[in-house]
């Protein structure tokens, strides 16, 4: 017997038995376990910013380490016997610095959302709470006058922040109003050329000049092209502002060395924030890497925004980033990349036409307006067929963020599957073939109509496609 059955049949015999034991208790919920795992085995992943854990990160998930609260940080937590917690978040942090080549991580944040508080709080105790402090000969907000206090609460709240649109691809925990940056910070947006689409830096540099923000917002979830963060920095230094850059969606081609010199986030910005889930491979989950002047305000995470860490989670997170810094995941960055410019070639010989023209990096975002549709009827459409994805604003999209005129999508999970050139220009073909073949319905923006043989005949297609590579092949649950 190889070494590579004896996994098999240990990672087969551990999901087994685990989903006999939640059986036991909810059946429901054990169904809805082997639903998922048939789901997507039999579906072609193309969201962006979704990906497969390996079978390690998931089984690490699962154990008793999710029973501990460990408030604080390693070492100095406020409840005792966090010593094995202690461990698997010293592990992480060591990986992600080593992986990142950053000076400080902090890997307690429990998503993209919370990383990104973490880091707004932690810029403005930085750059606000702290010279407050020191003017007022106090240590701690709790010392001040309560005056001293209403003047601080005053200043905190009075902060501006700039970070790209969401319609040219920014995201929403960039400062937007419905979500809680928005009403942390005045917020003000950059957007793309609308000629190229692309950013224009001199346009930026203008805003920045123009608003003076205490936080300059770089990186995407929508824009499917490199930013030049040498250049985001002189901007943020120009003006006096904290350079933060959000790396969830490509945080995966950082770590995998496509992403270098002027086009690495980590050593030009003061704080990074990233998810460890997408293109990372890892488990849900956030974390923030920072320069050395703002790790003592990031480790206050918890208490100052966060809950209890997650043990069992950061411990998946270790698992990860040990994984991450293997060469194989170099190589499989690499193919992201490959892959990603053979899949927009692939749609661009079809007729389709691409925002920015191209990509960069994971991500492509079809313009579907061209075929008539909304992002809402092409995305429907698409998974009626058997093709997962997500609609997305296009630049000035005239259809708004609900609607929208675009779908995104990506390679990352794809190609964790093995796929390679030739299979994503056969993805791209029966994209074209049902997006061709869908018509919207009457005067409504979500409503269409997709022949049914063209959705079975995708779905055929599509499953000679996944049957060559299957997911999670070592993992048979009987």
């Amino acid at each position: 017997m190889t070494d590579d059955s004896v996994t098999a049949n240990a990672a087969s015999a551990a999901y087994r038995n685990a989903l006999e034991i939640i059986s036991g208790v909810e059946p429901g919920v054990a169904t809805a376990i082997r639903a998922e795992l048939a789901d997507q085995r039999a579906s072609l992943k193309l969201i962006a910013s979704e990906n497969y854990a390996s079978l390690a990160v998931l089984l690490t998930m699962g154990t008793w380490l999710s029973d501990k609260y460990a408030e604080g940080t390693i070492g100095h937590r406020f409840y005792a016997g966090c010593r094995n917690v202690d461990t698997v978040e010293q592990l992480a942090a060591d990986h992600a610095k080593a992986l990142f080549e950053a000076p400080h991580a902090y890997v307690q944040p429990h998503s993209g959302i919370d990383a990104n508080l973490v880091a707004f709080w932690a810029i403005l105790a930085q750059r606000i709470e702290a010279p407050a402090l020191a003017e007022a000969g106090v240590r701690h907000v709790n010392d001040l006058a309560e005056d001293d206090w209403e003047q601080l609460r005053r200043a905190l709240g009075d902060q501006r922040a700039l970070g790209m649109s969401l319609d040219a691809g920014g995201h929403l925990t960039h400062g937007f109003r419905p979500n809680i940056s928005g009403k942390m910070f005045h917020q003000r947006s950059y957007g793309t050329d609308p000629e190229t689409e692309l950013l224009d830096y001199d346009a930026v540099r203008a805003t920045a000049r123009e608003f003076r923000p205490l936080v300059l917002i770089a990186g995407y979830s929508a824009y499917p092209r490199k930013i030049n963060y040498a250049k985001m920095r002189e901007i943020a230094d120009e003006v006096g502002a904290t350079l933060m850059v959000d790396m969830a969606h490509f945080a995966g081609l950082v770590a995998g060395k496509v992403f270098t010199g002027d086009f690495d986030p980590v050593p030009h910005a003061h704080v990074t924030t990233t998810t460890t889930h997408k293109s990372l491979r890892g488990p849900r989950g956030g974390m923030v890497l920072c320069q050395p002047e703002f790790a003592d305000a990031v480790d206050r995470g918890c208490p100052m925004v966060l809950g209890g860490p997650l043990g069992h989670i950061i411990a998946a997170k270790a698992v990860a980033l040990a994984e991450a810094r293997q060469p194989a995941f170099q190589t499989y960055a690499k193919r992201v990349a490959a892959n990603a410019l053979a899949f927009a070639e692939g749609l661009q010989r079809r007729g389709v036409r691409l925002v920015t023209g191209g990509t960069d990096n994971h991500l492509l975002l079809i313009d579907v307006s061209t075929y008539g549709l909304t992002g809402r009827q092409a995305e429907s459409a698409l998974l009626d067929a058997g093709i997962v994805t997500n609609r997305n604003s296009i630049p000035r999209d005239p259809n708004g963020a609900w609607y929208t005129s675009g779908i995104r999508i990506g390679t990352p999970a794809l190609t964790s599957r093995g796929f390679g050139l030739d299979e994503f220009d056969q993805v791209a073909d029966l994209i074209v073939g049902v997006l061709s073949a869908t018509t919207p319905d009457g005067t409504s923006k979500a409503k269409y109509s997709l022949p049914e043989g063209v959705a079975t005949k995708t779905r055929a297609v599509s499953a000679e496609l996944l049957a060559a590579h299957p997911l999670y092949p070592a993992l048979d649950l009987g």
